[in-house]
């Protein structure tokens, strides 16, 4: 469990690709202290799994379910990513419930700069515009944001400084790919409303 609070702005430093999956190695001092094999960090929202770590390296093996599902799969040496390591229990949670299970991909249509933040517009797959609202949570690349506008087809979120700074979303241009996360609570509703109008029917 995360919070989408980003510890880090890694880079990936070797991409391997195998037949039906892909092997990254990736930098990153912060989360890699006390890392250890089996332990999961998320990469741009994605929760992955430490298969080996050295110095303030790691590797993780990405699946072609997680690439076909993800951005991940554009990332090469060189790229930046944003990490997290997993809540732990009794801290603060800073951002929102965040399970690194990426729901889709949008793409980044529209930035907007202003003097002490940016408005950037992104665009949402059809089948996840129900779960979006207006001051919801979402999650884009691993990141907690609010939403500040929901449409049809596309939502914005404004970002301060210190998200600029200290993300990817401060270098990412209009067509670029971000992973979406949706607020889980909101899917869970969905499900029991479901549930409970079928029970009416029968």
């Amino acid at each position: 469990m995360f919070t989408g609070i980003v510890e880090e702005l890694g880079e990936v430093t070797a991409v391997e690709t195998l037949d039906d999956a892909c092997r990254f190695r990736l930098r990153g001092p912060v989360v890699t202290e006390g890392a250890k094999h089996g332990d999961s960090i998320a990469v741009n929202g994605v929760c992955l799994t430490v298969v080996d770590h050295e110095g303030d390296e790691f590797t993780a093996d990405v699946m072609a379910e997680t690439l076909n599902r993800s951005s991940l799969g554009a990332l090469r040496a060189g790229s930046r990513v944003n990490l997290e390591r997993p809540m732990a229990v009794g801290e603060r949670l800073g951002g929102h419930i965040v399970q690194g299970h990426v729901d889709g991909t949008g793409e980044i249509l529209e930035r907007k700069p202003s003097e002490h933040w940016e408005i950037v517009k992104i665009s949402l797959p059809a089948d996840l515009t129900r779960y979006v609202v207006e001051k919801g949570s979402i999650t884009v690349d691993g990141i907690s944001l609010t939403v500040v506008d929901a449409g049809p087809d596309h939502f914005t979120v404004s970002l301060i400084p210190t998200t600029l700074a200290l993300t990817t979303l401060g270098h990412k241009q209009p067509g670029d790919p971000v992973n979406l996360e949706v607020d889980v609570i909101a899917k869970y509703v969905e499900r029991m409303l479901g549930d409970r109008a079928q029970g009416a029917g029968r």
